[in-house]
């Protein structure tokens, strides 16, 4: 099969980065999603999100920052060949790859100032990410060949293993603690302009024991089959006939969010919310 392994190890090695990955955005998106209506006292396992809805929040990180990074990844092996053939002197080159070898060679010192910065932790908030991505990156700088050339050393394949597992662990870490980050400032947004969400108007034929400041109760008649209204309501999410809503001005520290269950005593109406002028 040759030395480089042959088209099994080619097909091994996609299948599982890409295990990895479909694991990592699974996570990525239920750390998003439990932040994000944690910030509204919900519970993301009782609204019951399919796999597939949460590997679609996941997605919230895919930002253009995170498509910068992957791209200048992605380009960096090909950085020599790209500029030999932008006929750039040879000298610029060298040089080039002298850094590049540095960087490898450190990577050490790279995995140590992320150790440094766990000990750090409490002062180095909310970047805290950065630190267990730094020991991520520095694990897999040491697994390339560039790190080991000039010594000859490579390592055993199960230290490489477990090099290459611990580097996956950290990078797990670095991306929860970014889906939370976001979870919580989406929902911190969302609730400043709760205005523009989904408006909701509850009918129902007995009356609810519903309290919140901007909520708008009416009490319609007694010829009304359904008799009591309330307005001022907004849309979260809905599941199963279940709406999730808040009301106006709500308050995280202060105001409940309802849960709403449709059916023959009570009755859901969606409407547009506020939308900004254009």
């Amino acid at each position: 099969m040759g030395p480089n392994g042959g088209p099994i190890e080619l097909v091994n090695s996609v299948a599982g980065l890409a295990s990895f990955l479909g694991s990592l955005l699974l996570y990525a998106g239920y750390i998003y999603t439990h932040a994000y209506f944690g910030y509204f006292h919900l519970d993301s396992f009782a609204i019951g999100l399919s796999t597939f809805e949460l590997i679609v929040r996941s997605l919230r990180l895919a930002t253009l920052p995170t498509f910068e990074m992957l791209a200048v990844v992605l380009l960096v092996p090909g950085v020599l060949r790209l500029l030999a053939a932008l006929n750039v002197p040879q000298r610029y080159l060298r040089w080039i790859r002298q850094v590049g070898l540095a960087v490898a060679r450190a990577y050490i010192v790279v995995a140590a100032v992320g150790i440094a910065l766990l000990l750090l932790w409490r002062w180095i908030q909310p970047f805290g990410w950065i630190a267990p991505l730094l020991v991520a990156v520095g694990l897999l700088l040491g697994r390339t060949p560039a790190a080991s050339q000039g010594n000859g050393f490579r390592g055993p394949v199960w230290g490489r293993a477990v090099s290459l597992a611990v580097a996956g662990l950290f990078l797990i870490w670095a991306v929860a603690l970014v889906a939370g980050q976001l979870g919580t400032r989406d929902a911190r947004s969302d609730a400043d302009q709760v205005v523009r969400r989904v408006a909701v108007v509850v009918v129902s034929t007995n009356r609810l024991s519903m309290k919140s400041p901007g909520l708008v109760y009416e009490d319609l008649g007694p010829t009304q089959h359904y008799r009591y209204r309330y307005s001022g309501l907004r849309l979260l999410i809905e599941r199963d006939h279940q709406y999730y809503v808040v009301s106006l001005g709500w308050r995280r520290n202060m105001d409940p969010t309802f849960v709403l269950q449709d059916g023959d005593n009570l009755r859901i109406e969606l409407g547009p919310g506020t939308q900004p002028r254009s």
